[in-house]
This record gives structure tokens, C-alpha cells and sequence, in this order.
């Protein structure tokens, strides 16, 4: 990564808020010095940067009791990680300005149908450090956890979320349990709805060639960008006070066209350099719809109405979707095992 005049004027000359989709020790500190102001982590980020920047990471490796197994041996690397860099924004977060200075931290995505099971992890997480945000994903187990979560004034973003009709679940969810902390006297923490809109696209190239679909791929790498442009604007509609998070963006396009909105954007440094480069002046792209025929043969897949309509999916469908299976399978089997199976100690 290098110097970002577009994520600069992104995080300091328009509402959205820029956060850095990595736990690369060196990529954060760059990231920061071009206007980020938050962390994304998960189970496979975390197994990312413990397995390639051993050296780094090797002392708090070293220190951890090495009897340590499961559930508990996953926390306590996620912890060395994500603890690290809770830390290091949090001169950021003491500052009090909405949705900076704050650090994900994801439980078990082995157990999205156990939402007691969740919870009890969240305020585990949530213990390490006042600015962790805990993910849960967007299942209708987790998003009954995140309302318990956010009543319980727990800062939380719902993540394995891909559609309209799961980002509007989990911010009814917010609205209840926010009522619930206020009735009790409990301050309400940050609530954030991702919505992974390359994982969409991604999703619905394969659907679409699957199934013999005209749809072009000048329509598919808008799926994901129309359905978090419909969904803000129903959150700016009925005043939701979760805050949305595109993320797993696949170019630079994404970000662009979202450029301005009340949204924190979660930003991987493949994506931040390809916006590097860019020459000014930049343009916020909130406002311009994507196109009405591209809506239209997008519409032809079964899929995809599915997740650009409000109604488009029951909450005990959202656990089937095909987006959320493919990644609840990429942060098990390359993210939370690996971590479980990790040596802590070189030989």
C-alpha cells in the first residue's frame, strides 16, 4: 500500500468512514496513515497474518498456555490479534466520534445456529477491550443473539450477510435491543450490518452461468451495489441507527459507486491500492442509481431477487443462502479450525 488521495478524501471529505479489512501489522499502519479509522477481522484474516508474520506474533505465541485447546485455544490467538490492535486505535476510539477507533472481533462461525452459545462468546470478546466489536452472523440464531448483544450494551456487527432482507432483520433487531438497553439503563453500543457485496456477485456469476442466464457480467458486478444502495435508502427512510458495512468488495468500483454515504467500508489493500492511482476530482457516487435494465436482468435470477427484495427471504432462510454457506465455509475451514490445529511454538 502506498499514499491514497482517494481514501484520504473518502475518510476526511465526505460521511463515509473507511476501515482497513486486514490484520497485517504493516498494512494496518499504512492504512491508518491514509484515513482509516477502524479494523475488519475474522477467523481467517486472523489464521492469515498468525501463519505468514510468525515473527511478529511470536512472543504472545510463545507466552500462551500451550495445553490450550478448542473454543479456548481459537480465543486466545483471535485475542492476541485483535487485542493488539484494539490498542493501538484506541486513542481513536477515546475520542468518541461515531464508528472510529474500533476493532472486530468474530466468534465461532462453526455454531451460526446456536444463539446462546453466541452470545455467551460475545461477552467473552467484548471483555477484551471497550472498543471490540463482536461479529455474529446474520442467521436467525445470530441475529437473535445481536439483538441480545446490543441490549446488553455490547458493540456488534451482524457479518455473513449478502442480501437486503438480512441487513433490514438485523436492524429491526438493533432498534428492539437498543430499547431494551435504554430500558435498563444500559448505554447501546455501535451496531453495524455488513453487507458483502462482492461475495453477492460472486455468488450470482456462478447462478447465473449455472443456469444458462443471459445476464452479463456488467450487470453481475452491480448485484452487490444495488442491493446496499436499496437497503440505505430504506434505512435512511425509516431511521435505523445501525450503520451499514459494505464490504468484501472485489474493485474499486464498489466503493466508488458508495462513495459518500453514512456507510463504514471495510477496505482490503488489494482494493485501497487499486484506488491509489485515481485521479481526482472524486465524485460521491451514494446518489447515482445503478440502471434500471440492469435491475431488470439481475431480476431474471431467482437469486438475486431474492436478495434485493425487502420480502425477499424468511430469516430461517437466511442460514441456506448460497453466499452464506460458501463463506461460513471459507472462515471454518481456513479461518477457526486452522486457528484450533495452530502450533504456538516454532520448532
Amino acid at each position: 500500500m502506498k499514499d491514497n488521495p482517494y481514501l484520504k478524501w473518502l475518510s476526511s471529505g465526505t460521511e463515509s468512514i473507511y476501515w482497513h479489512d486486514s490484520a497485517i501489522v504493516a498494512e494496518q499502519e499504512t492504512a491508518f496513515s491514509n484515513g482509516a479509522a477502524g479494523m475488519t477481522t475474522n477467523p481467517f484474516l486472523i489464521n492469515g497474518t498468525l501463519s505468514t508474520d510468525r515473527a511478529t506474533w511470536k512472543p504472545s505465541l510463545a507466552a500462551l498456555d500451550q495445553n490450550l485447546a478448542g473454543d479456548e485455544k481459537a480465543l486466545a490467538l483471535t485475542k492476541i490479534v485483535a487485542g493488539y490492535f484494539a490498542g493501538k486505535v484506541e486513542h481513536i476510539f477515546r475520542a468518541g466520534e461515531v464508528g472510529k477507533g474500533y476493532v472486530c472481533a468474530q466468534t465461532n462461525p462453526n455454531r451460526t445456529g446456536d444463539s446462546e452459545y453466541m452470545v455467551g462468546q460475545a461477552k467473552i470478546l467484548a471483555s477484551w477491550a471497550p472498543n471490540i466489536v463482536v461479529k455474529l452472523p446474520a442467521t436467525a440464531a445470530g441475529i437473535r443473539a445481536y439483538e441480545e448483544c446490543v441490549a446488553s450494551g455490547l458493540n456488534v456487527a451482524a457479518t455473513l450477510s449478502f442480501t437486503v432482507p438480512q441487513v433490514l432483520a438485523v436492524a429491526e433487531a438493533g432498534r428492539k435491543g437498543k430499547a431494551r438497553a435504554l430500558a435498563q439503563g444500559a448505554k447501546p453500543g455501535l451496531a453495524i450490518a455488513v453487507l458483502m457485496v462482492g461475495r453477492l456477485d460472486d455468488y450470482l456469476r456462478d447462478v447465473a452461468k449455472d443456469s444458462g442466464s443471459g445476464v452479463r457480467e456488467s450487470d453481475i458486478i452491480q448485484a452487490g451495489t444495488a442491493c446496499i444502495k436499496r437497503a440505505y435508502s430504506i434505512y435512511r427512510e425509516k431511521g435505523y441507527d445501525a450503520i451499514l458495512m459494505p464490504a468484501g468488495c472485489r474493485g474499486a468500483y464498489h466503493v466508488t459507486a458508495l462513495a459518500g454515504a453514512r456507510m463504514i467500508m471495510s477496505i482490503a489493500p488489494k482494493i485501497a491500492d487499486s484506488l491509489a492511482d485515481k485521479p481526482g476530482p472524486f465524485n460521491e457516487g451514494i446518489s447515482d442509481p445503478v440502471p434500471g435494465d440492469v435491475i431488470d436482468r439481475l431480476m431474471t435470477l431467482p437469486e438475486f431477487r431474492k436478495a434485493y427484495e425487502p420480502d425477499g427471504m424468511k430469516p430461517e432462510e437466511f442460514i441456506t443462502f448460497g453466499s452464506t454457506n460458501r463463506t461460513t465455509s471459507q472462515f471454518i475451514e481456513c479461518g477457526w479450525n486452522p486457528l484450533v490445529n495452530m502450533p504456538m511454538r516454532d520448532n
